[in-house]
């Protein structure tokens, strides 16, 4: 049987997280794990809801060393909770919140009693074939799918990660993450990454600027910023003085070259970009400020098959194919052009969903934006695209000259609908279900 440890860091009384401006050593760390595993109910299946990222981190660890399985959806809607239900049926809640409402039977995260530093202390080994957690989709192309995923998997790939990042094993980085780690992208680069590198990470979620400053200065530099486009335009939108930052991380979409420069301006730091899936974690980095091509993670490979791409090597383990539109253009290297999902083919001519979205995202004006095309299309009608669109400053006459000048007339949204906001979730992702009734309820209330 192979096995790696459980956590990476270097000595008992080694920081693994700060919570509160408190760190909190790996000996009280693995004392409160052993402590909360004690108290799970049978089952082995465990929904993690902690909102606090060290609760979270040791249901996780919690979780693994008795043998129960992580399902971890990007949201916690009814409808959602109603599939874990059918996929895992003795599966259970743990939550920190005194207002959880899932339908679930619920596990309350305990208050933990004092570690004693005369106790016995140990980081355990976990077979690296050991399944640790189910992966959902976000469900932003359709229905949440479930991904497997086994500990020697995910360690080889948050070590790959911190090695592109230029992130030295236990050195004294300090993660703060404005991602949930229910999500891939927060489970990988927020907790696993930390654990598997000897780092410590922030237990905030902060959401708001200004809360982010907050988290942010309530750590010891160097400090990693790991975030969405979606935070970090808003960050940006608010002008704020940040602490030393060493370096930004984003995912879930890419960012605009404009965007991408104002970040690292507004940071002082490089902003470094990670490409991946549910499916497959992370397989790919870049710095959008300095190339358009995305870096490959050592061992990886790509192949081309049919219309599509495939991934395979390193942490990915078999041939997966990706969602995603990829040229690859070197040894190593593609270039990314969108989802296969969102390709959208109106009057014989085809655009991406994505690429239609970063061309809104980048006039001038727009605080965010979607492209939406319906599922009900009459095919004896040409489709037509619809848009929601947060841009206080513009009307529809404007907007619409901006985008003329960069897509084809059929592609124009009709209806272009402004709102407040969009439906957007924890990650920045913007599921399909949210859009679309966004785009009913604004199209009736027009109309009305």
């Amino acid at each position: 049987m192979s096995s790696l440890p459980l956590l990476s860091h270097a000595t008992p009384e080694r920081i693994i997280a700060w919570r509160a401006g408190c760190p909190v050593t790996l000996r009280q760390f693995m004392a409160e794990v052993r402590q909360l595993a004690a108290r799970f109910p049978a089952g082995g299946h465990l929904l993690n809801m902690c909102g606090d990222r060290y609760r979270f981190s040791v249901g996780l660890a919690a979780a693994i060393l008795t043998g129960k399985v992580s399902l971890l959806p990007s949201t916690h809607t009814p409808g959602v909770v109603r599939q874990i239900k059918v996929f895992a049926p003795d599966v259970f809640c743990l939550t920190d919140s005194d207002s959880c409402t899932v339908d679930l039977p619920q596990s309350r995260y305990p208050a933990m009693a004092a570690v004693d530093r005369d106790d016995a202390f140990s980081i355990p080994e976990i077979d690296v074939a050991q399944r640790i957690a189910v992966v959902f989709t976000s469900g932003s192309t359709g229905t949440p799918q479930p991904h497997v995923k086994t500990w020697g998997g995910l360690v080889r790939s948050v070590q790959a990660e911190a090695s592109c990042l230029g992130l030295l094993p236990n050195s004294p980085c300090i993660i703060v993450g404005t991602v949930p780690a229910q999500h891939m992208y927060g489970f990988e680069s927020t907790v696993l990454m930390a654990w598997s590198n000897g780092y410590a990470f922030c237990s905030d979620q902060p959401f708001y600027p200004a809360d982010i400053c907050k988290a942010l200065a309530a750590v010891p530099a160097p400090r990693v910023l790991v975030s969405s486009p979606a935070h970090l335009r808003t960050l940006l939108d608010a002008e704020l003085e940040l602490p030393e930052v060493s370096l930004v991380v984003s995912a879930t979409a890419p960012l605009s070259i404009r965007i991408a420069q104002d970040i690292e301006a507004l940071c002082r730091a490089p902003l470094m970009e990670i490409y991946g899936s549910t499916e497959t974690g992370l397989i790919a980095t870049r710095r959008p400020t300095q190339t358009a091509e995305w870096q490959l993670l050592s061992g990886i490979k790509l192949a081309v098959k049919g219309e599509g791409v495939q991934a395979c090597g390193g942490h990915v383990e078999t041939w997966t194919t990706l969602n995603d539109v990829i040229e690859p253009v070197a040894e190593g290297k593609f270039l990314l052009h969108g989802r296969i999902a969102d390709l959208v083919n109106i009057a014989g001519k085809r655009h991406s969903l994505a690429s239609l979205n970063h061309l809104l995202n980048t006039i001038p004006g727009v605080v965010d934006g979607a492209f939406y095309m319906p599922d009900d299309t009459d095919h004896d009608r040409i489709a037509r695209l619809a848009a929601c669109v947060v841009a206080p400053g513009l009307d529809a006459a404007r907007l619409l000259t901006a985008l003329r000048e960069h897509i084809d007339p059929v592609f124009l949204p009709r209806p272009l609908l402004f709102v407040d906001a969009l439906p957007r979730n924890g990650t920045g992702k913007l599921p399909r279900e949210a859009l679309q009734a966004l785009v009913k309820a604004q199209s009736a209330r027009a109309s009305g």
